[in-house]
């Protein structure tokens, strides 16, 4: 099998977003493109990825599935620059990682036994859907993650907030259909800890679509023009 990406940095960027919540991974070579679908340990947070076929320049495989540390797969990304190409390659149990650009260089990764049982994307029915602005999100999480451990999201007739309540002090941010679009009418908490690895995600998409029901598991969306990421994360229930 061969696969050749000449923009790596759609890749490099979402591996570093998706190493903050899990360690280990399955990619999975479809055959509609790469595939990522994993759990973190605490089994709270679910990551979903996919970069389709059209993205790859050369896209030659027989559904494989690599498993691969996230932190040292960041790593050998991150030599690629702007201007490279990347060539994977399978050669028994490594993967083989080339680099082009001024000059070739080789990198060769040992696959390991991912020893989790494997994710399939969950089907979920939502009440509530919002779509705004990914940076707008981003400031009303961080904003709430200076007062709280957890926030809550809140849909109603024209409005959606993101509210962060601590012991002492708390933040809100108020959306109205002039920033977001929204629909539905619920309300559910969610970890910040979590929350604020997610939305590093803003800076490979514009929008961010956020569903969410209520005391519901969370889905955010952060789609790209090449790649789509997405996150699933357990409620907070109010009796914790």
């Amino acid at each position: 099998m061969i696969v050749k990406l000449d923009k790596p940095k759609v890749l490099s960027d979402a591996i570093s977003i998706i190493s903050e919540v899990v360690s280990e991974v399955r990619i999975k070579l479809l055959e509609d493109g790469m595939s990522i679908v994993a759990v973190d340990p605490a089994n709270v947070a679910m990551v979903i990825f996919k970069l389709p076929k059209q993205t790859f320049s050369q896209y030659e495989t027989g559904n494989e599935t690599w498993g691969v540390n996230l932190g040292d797969l960041k790593n050998v990304l991150r030599r690629a620059s702007g201007s490279s190409s990347l060539v994977f390659e399978q050669e028994e149990n490594q993967l083989k990682i080339t680099i082009y650009d001024k000059i070739k260089r080789i990198f060769n990764m040992s696959l390991i036994e991912i020893e989790s049982e494997d994710k399939r994307e969950p089907e979920l029915t939502f009440s509530c859907k919002v779509e705004m602005n990914a940076v707008n999100f981003t400031q009303a999480i961080e904003d709430c993650a200076i007062v709280a451990d957890s926030c809550s999201f809140v849909a109603g007739e024209g409005f959606f907030v993101i509210e962060g309540q601590g012991s002492l002090n708390s933040a809100r941010a108020e959306f109205s259909g002039d920033e977001a679009k929204f629909s539905g009418i619920g309300k559910s908490r969610y970890s910040l800890e979590y929350l604020m690895k997610f939305v590093k995600a803003a800076k490979i998409s514009e929008k961010v679509i956020v569903n969410f029901s209520d005391d519901y598991p969370l889905r955010l969306d952060f789609p790209g023009d090449a790649m789509g990421l997405g996150f699933v994360l357990a409620p907070r229930v109010e009796n914790d």
